[in-house]
C-alpha cells in the first residue's frame, strides 16, 4: 500500500540516538579474517536439503529449514548461523557486539550488530556454500507437538535462498519447494498448539520506507503472507524447546513477559470493538487475533494496538529454581534463532549446546550473562525509541502537506476528563492522538492541526473545523 512519497532523511535520528551505523577498519579486518573455531567435531549435515526463507534481497540469513514426514509425524531440521564460531571471547568483535546488543533497523540503513563480512558473509547461511551452524532436530507427533529434540554443532549447506513473495506464489500454485512443502501443514498444527497454550501471536504487517528513483521515499505496508506466520512457528518452536531445556536443567537465558493486566485487556477489547470487530468477553484474545486479517487497514490497526498487551518483556537468567514464562508464547521461551541480529541468541545457544550434551557451560558464556542481559535491555529500549522516532518522522512528513485537512477517523478510546482520544485513520492508515473526546466506537471527522517534521509531532483535533 503506497501512502505518500516525500524527501526523508533518517541520519538525524541516527545521530540523535547515537546509533553506530559503521565499524572501525580494524573490526572489518577482524571479521574478514575470522574462521570457524569449532570446525573439529561438527556433525556432517550437508546432505540435509535445507533452504532459507527471508524478505526479498536479504543477505543476513540466520535460519535454514527442512521438514520431512515420519511414521510418527514430522521431523524438522532447523539450522541457525553459528556466530559464536567466528567471535573469540575477549576479542574486539565481542566487545563491540556487547556494546551494540542488536541490529537496529533504520529505514534507510541498518545499524548492524556485526560487520557485514560476518553478517552477510562467512556467518550467513547463504546458498550453495558450506557453513558452520547450530542444528536443531525436532521430532513432532501428528498433532505437531514435540516428542523429542536435539541440538548440536554441524556443517550445513543451504540448497536455496527463497523469499516470502515467491514462496507465497508457489504455495498458491501448489508447487512449493520440496524442503518446505510440509511447512503449511506443520505451521497450521503449531498455530493450533498456540491456541491450546493460550498464546497471543501478533501478525503485524511490515512497514518500511522504500527509496524511489527520484530521491524521495515512499512508506509501504507489505502484505503478511501465511508463509511468514508458518515460518515464524518454526522459530517459536525452537525458542520454546530452548526455554524448556534451560528450565529443566537449571541454567540459561530466558525471554520473559508477564501477562497483561485486566485494565489493558479491557482497553484492547474496547478498541477492537471500536474498529468494528466482534469480540465477546469470554473469547480469548489469542484466538481472536488468529482470525484477524492483518493485511487490511483495520487488521493492521488492531494488531498494533494488541502490542500493548505484550509490554514489559525482558530477559532473565535461570537459576535458584526461578523461571518466568513468556505470556505471549504460553510457556518458557528463549531467543536462539537470530544470532546475526541479536546478541543474546549467541549466548543462549551456547547454554543449549552444553545442556543438551551434558557438558559444562563455557566460562566465557556464564561469566557474560549479566552483561548480555544489560546490553539487551539497554539496546531494546534504544531500538524501540528509534523505531518510534522513524515512524513519527515519516507520519509527520507524509501528513505535513495536509495541514488543516479533515480526515475520517475511528475513535478507539475517548477520555472526557482529559479531553483527548486515540484514533485510527483508515487512509492513510495512521494511529494517533486527538484533542477532544468524541464518542468511543464512532466514525467522525478530525482535523490535522499539527504536523511538525522538526519535532516529529502529529496532532489531530475534534470536532473538525
Amino acid at each position: 500500500m503506497k501512502l505518500y512519497a516525500a524527501p526523508l532523511n533518517f541520519r538525524g535520528i541516527a545521530e540523535e540516538f547515537e546509533v553506530p551505523t559503521d565499524f572501525a577498519p580494524e573490526l572489518h579486518a577482524a571479521a574478514a579474517a575470522a574462521r570457524d573455531r569449532f570446525h573439529r567435531g561438527r556433525r556432517e549435515a550437508r546432505g540435509i536439503p535445507l533452504v532459507t526463507i527471508d524478505p526479498v534481497g536479504s543477505r543476513d540469513l540466520d535460519q535454514a529449514v527442512h521438514i520431512e514426514r515420519t511414521v510418527g509425524g514430522y521431523r524438522v531440521h532447523y539450522a541457525i548461523a553459528d556466530v559464536a564460531a567466528f567471535i573469540e571471547p575477549g576479542s574486539a568483535l565481542e566487545a563491540e557486539s556487547l556494546r551494540r546488543g542488536q541490529t537496529i533497523y533504520l529505514p534507510d540503513e541498518p545499524a548492524r550488530l556485526h560487520p557485514e563480512e560476518l553478517s552477510e558473509g562467512s556467518a550467513s547461511l547463504l546458498p550453495d556454500v558450506d557453513r558452520p551452524a547450530v542444528l536443531w532436530t525436532f521430532e513432532l507427533d501428528t498433532a505437531g507437538e514435540v516428542m523429542s529434540f536435539h541440538v548440536e554443532r554441524a556443517l550445513v549447506r543451504s540448497h536455496a535462498r527463497l523469499n516470502y513473495d515467491d514462496v507465497h506464489a508457489d504455495y498458491l500454485a501448489g508447487s512449493m519447494h520440496p524442503s518446505i512443502e510440509l511447512l503449511p501443514e506443520v505451521g497450521q498444527l503449531r498455530e493450533v498448539s498456540a491456541l491450546r497454550r493460550h498464546a497471543i501471536n501478533l501478525r503485524l504487517p511490515s512497514q518500511r520506507v522504500r527509496a524511489l528513483d527520484d530521491g524521495t521515499y515512499e512508506l509501504i505496508v507489505e502484505p503478511r503472507h501465511e508463509v511468514m506466520d508458518w515460518n515464524s512457528e518454526i522459530s517459536l518452536l525452537t525458542g520454546m524447546c530452548a526455554g524448556t531445556l534451560m528450565v529443566k536443567r537449571g541454567a540459561g537465558l530466558l525471554r520473559t513477559l508477564r501477562p497483561a493486566d485486566e485494565e489493558a485487556e479491557a482497553t484492547f477489547r474496547a478498541e477492537a470493538r471500536a474498529l468494528g470487530y466482534e469480540l465477546a468477553e469470554d473469547q480469548e484474545i489469542g484466538e481472536f487475533l488468529q482470525l484477524v486479517d492483518a493485511t487490511e487497514a483495520r487488521g493492521m490497526a488492531v494488531m498494533r494496538e494488541a502490542q500493548k498487551l505484550l509490554r514489559g518483556s525482558g530477559y532473565a537468567s535461570v537459576g535458584n529454581g526461578d523461571a518466568e514464562v513468556h505470556a505471549g508464547i504460553g510457556g518458557y521461551y528463549a531467543h536462539v534463532t537470530a544470532p546475526l541480529r541479536r546478541l543474546v541468541d549467541r549466548f543462549a545457544t551456547e547454554y543449549c549446546l552444553a545442556l543438551c550434551a551434558g557438558t559444562e557451560v563455557p566460562e566465557w558464556v556464564s561469566s557474560r550473562t549479566d552483561d548480555v542481559i544489560e546490553a539487551m535491555q539497554r539496546t531494546s529500549q534504544l531500538a524501540g525509541s528509534v523505531d518510534r522516532a522513524c515512524l513519527d518522522l515519516t507520519e509527520a512528513t507524509v501528513l505535513a502537506p495536509w495541514l488543516g485537512h479533515n480526515f475520517d477517523a475511528v475513535v478507539l478510546t475517548s477520555d472526557a476528563e482529559r479531553s483527548q482520544a486515540r484514533i485510527f485513520l483508515p487512509e492513510p492508515p495512521v494511529l494517533a492522538n486527538a484533542l477532544g473526546h468524541p464518542a468511543q466506537g464512532t466514525t467522525t471527522k478530525v482535523s490535522l492541526v499539527r504536523a511538525d517534521v522538526e519535532t516529529r509531532d502529529v496532532t489531530f483535533a475534534w470536532p473538525a473545523d
